[in-house]
């Protein structure tokens, strides 16, 4: 455990297209402790440390990484920060070894099937004040035929970090933890309704209360130059007029 971590407040970033809220925020003078990257995110975003649990040897001896392969071999061997991996590799000084027996004996779990969910584990290990997730999707609405694994492992470790008291927020556009879709469309079953329930925060707890009674909160939230909000779907249903193209101003 990493004392000088507790407490802090941390930006993960990985490689989905909601990592430009990421670059958005720090446009907008959005400030964090440190900037976790994951993987190729190394080369890209200025950085305190990196999570990259395959071997470092599936970038400098295969092509198995595909498009990360050529910038990964290109800026591991550069880094001076530590590179969380799963083993040590001369090629890459700065590896340190995942912490992973005390991670899973002081978190009591061993779920941990991708890149990210380390990353997020190591947070809750050392007791983070705050994560923001960037670039972290997994599903894309655009394209229901293609979805990474590790979504339902991500959400299920920001779980047991939100249990310990850790503020979690998820970029604007991404899908994790249902962020992108509308206020009005969260609440399975309600949805359907004219007037839906919706969630919201009022003082720092988590209220419910009808969607017509805080719609102008909600579109000046929404307003923000900060990141991107609203669902990414290249069609909706219209009750009267069936497919339509999204209206712009729900994006």
């Amino acid at each position: 455990m990493i004392k000088d971590l507790k407490g802090k407040n941390i930006a993960i970033v990985a490689m989905g297209k909601s990592q430009i809220d990421y670059h958005m925020s720090i446009s907008h003078s959005k400030e964090y402790d440190e900037v976790w990257a994951i993987n190729s995110m190394c080369a890209v975003v200025k950085c305190d440390r990196v999570f990259m649990m395959d071997p470092a040897s599936r970038f400098f001896d295969t092509f198995d990484s595909g498009p990360q392969t050529k910038v990964m071999r290109r800026t591991l061997s550069k880094l001076d920060i530590p590179i969380y991996s799963c083993e040590f590799d001369s090629r890459v000084p700065a590896i340190e070894l995942f912490p992973l027996d005390e991670v899973v004996e002081k978190m009591g779990c061993g779920y941990l099937n991708n890149t990210i969910a380390y990353a997020i584990a190591f947070a809750a290990l050392n007791e983070v004040g705050k994560i923001s997730m960037y670039g972290a999707d997994f599903s894309y609405s655009t394209n229901v035929h293609f979805g990474e694994l590790g979504r339902g492992c991500c959400e299920f470790w920001l779980a047991k970090c939100m249990s310990k008291g850790i503020d979690v927020s998820i970029a604007a556009s991404s899908p994790m933890l249902d962020t992108n879709i509308s206020s009005k469309e969260k609440l399975y079953g309600y949805h359907r309704l004219e007037d839906p329930p919706v969630v919201y925060l009022k003082n720092g707890n988590l209220k419910t209360t009808n969607f017509s009674n805080i719609e102008k909160e909600i579109e000046k939230e929404n307003k923000k130059p900060v990141g991107v909000s609203g669902r990414q779907d290249p069609v909706r249903i219209s009750k009267t007029n069936g497919l339509t193209p999204p209206e712009p101003n729900q994006y």
